[in-house]
This record gives C-alpha cells, sequence and structure tokens, in this order.
C-alpha cells in the first residue's frame, strides 16, 4: 500500500494523521506542504482544494481529514486491522492557533 501524506510540520490535525499512521505501523510519504511550496501545489491539484491534512492511499486522495476519517476510512476499506492500542497524540483536534480559548483544556489565569 503507498501512503502519501500531505501535512503541515506543527498542526493537531496533522499530527492525528501521524498517530494514526504509527498506531497500525503504516508506513508513508510525510510531505511538508509549509515548507515546501510545490508539495502544497501538488496537494491542491490533486485534491481539488487547499485545506490539509490530504492522505493519498493508492491513488484515492481523502481531502481535508482528520486522523480518526483516515482510520475509519482505512478499516472501512479492509486496508488495516481494528487495533487497540492508543495513538500517541489527538486525531481530531485542530491546529492550536484554531481552538477557541473558552474551550482549550489549559486555562490561564
Amino acid at each position: 500500500m503507498k501512503i502519501v501524506c500531505y501535512l503541515k510540520p506543527h498542526c493537531g490535525w496533522s499530527q492525528g494523521v501521524r498517530a494514526i499512521m504509527k498506531k497500525y505501523g503504516l508506513e508513508y510519504e510525510d510531505r511538508d506542504i509549509i515548507n515546501d511550496p510545490q508539495q502544497r501545489q501538488e496537494m491542491i491539484e490533486k485534491s481539488g482544494q487547499m485545506l490539509s491534512p490530504c492522505v493519498e492511499v493508492d491513488g484515492q486522495m481523502l481531502a481535508d481529514v482528520s486522523g480518526d476519517e483516515v482510520e475509519q476510512w482505512m478499516l472501512e476499506n479492509k486496508l488495516i486491522q481494528p487495533n487497540e492500542e492508543q495513538p500517541e497524540a489527538p486525531t481530531n483536534q485542530p491546529c492550536a492557533h484554531e481552538i477557541n480559548p473558552e474551550e482549550a483544556q489549559i486555562k490561564f489565569r
């Protein structure tokens, strides 16, 4: 199975996708769409949109997905088998700048 992930270096959604890949021991290409404009352009051309993460599995593009959505799609398509291992990072969390301070888990006074 060939997996290409178009991700940001420090984004909650991208970290969630990486956590799912690690949870299932999947090899994948991690393409940095922030520091490599060519990778971002390729993602836009293949997915038809500008939002990330995007994950391409054997030519099938999953656009603007969370780790949870990637995991669910792979389970439904029988590309992976369920396991009880916990991911190393939240798999459905926005980037830090997108979190509403009112809803943040850590509150500062």
